[in-house]
């Protein structure tokens, strides 16, 4: 009988997988549920396993997958950052992922933030709670319409973010390697480079994948470009902007806000960016809507099917994708 293991992590339901392997797969598996996070708990809990579908926080490392006889590692999220994929591949082992169940949602929660920052909606609500009733509390604020909005990479929720920014008449520019300058115009975006990114918007998004490439790669001297009234949005991942050279950023006001999803350790502990009155920050939540949720699990749960049926999954991750 073949056996799943999933992981405790809340984003994943045992109920749904356990409906759509019940009906998908031409036989009995064995399903368990296990607390993972470590290379050592992901070891105990899916030895003897065929598949295992993993959640941010546990770490597929190449001396996990030495250890185990896995066919499949399942990444019930959008990312893979946290699984060895080349290694994967020698052992023979398929990593899947869900890249597009919650697009609509992180371009949404990233428009969110901006407007949040923008608009100094934190700063008005504690200006507020604390007795005062003054425009004056959120200066300054500048028009929208009168901004250009850079998007750091331009995959699927890059382009519907841009697509809803679109409507508030901002200019739009973007930097990605592996999109060129006629597929971005469809979407009314104008390609260019890095530093031409930093330098020609008054606000960026970050979409970023986390890669080699891009671990830090919002430095110092990436935000030194961006001016004083600027907004920065992360919903990607924690460490592709530079924490300490966002924090000095923010305390010499050389940038005016940032909305973060996503930050270099979750939960933070002691985390300086936490609390300011000029950051607004989310519990990597952008994903987060119950139609998504189910989305997810049902994609993993079919992804896990094809495996056990000897088919190929949708969610397959190319170990030789240039954006890993």
């Amino acid at each position: 009988m073949p056996r799943v293991v999933l992981s405790a992590f809340p984003m994943i339901d045992p109920e749904i997988h356990r409906e759509v392997l019940d009906a998908a797969v031409g036989g009995p598996v064995e399903i368990a549920v296990a607390e993972l996070g470590s290379t050592d708990r992901l070891v105990e809990a899916a030895t003897g396993a065929d598949v295992v579908v993993t959640d941010i926080d546990t770490p597929v490392t190449a001396d996990a997958l030495d250890r185990l006889d896995l066919r499949a590692v399942v990444r019930s999220a959008v990312g893979v950052d946290n699984i060895d994929v080349a290694a994967a591949a020698d052992h023979g082992v398929t990593v899947t992922r869900v890249p597009d169940y919650c697009t609509d949602e992180v371009a949404t929660h990233s428009v969110a933030l901006l407007f949040a920052c923008l608009r100094s909606i934190a700063t008005y609500d504690d200006a507020v709670a604390g007795g005062g009733w003054s425009w004056e509390a959120g200066r300054p604020i500048r028009r929208v319409s009168a901004s250009t909005v850079g998007l750091l990479s331009f995959g699927p929720i890059a382009r519907r973010a841009a697509a809803q920014l679109s409507g508030f008449d901002a200019d739009l520019v973007a930097y990605d390697p592996f999109v060129d300058a006629d597929e971005m115009a469809g979407y009314g975006v104008e390609k260019v480079d890095f530093d031409g990114l930093f330098d020609r918007a008054d606000h960026v998004g970050v979409y970023a994948p986390l890669t080699d490439a891009t671990r830090g790669v919002v430095d110092a001297d990436a935000l030194a470009r961006l001016g004083e009234e600027s907004v920065l949005v992360n919903v990607s991942r924690g460490p592709v902007v530079d924490a300490d050279a966002l924090l000095n950023a923010l305390e010499s006001g050389e940038l005016k806000a940032a909305g973060l999803d996503v930050l270099a350790a979750e939960p933070p502990t002691d985390d300086p960016l936490v609390g300011r009155e000029d950051t607004v920050i989310t519990p990597h939540a952008a994903w987060y809507s119950e139609d998504a949720r189910d989305e997810l699990n049902r994609s993993a749960a079919a992804d896990v099917a094809a495996v056990l049926n000897d088919e190929t999954p949708d969610g397959r991750v190319d170990p030789d994708a240039d954006w890993l």
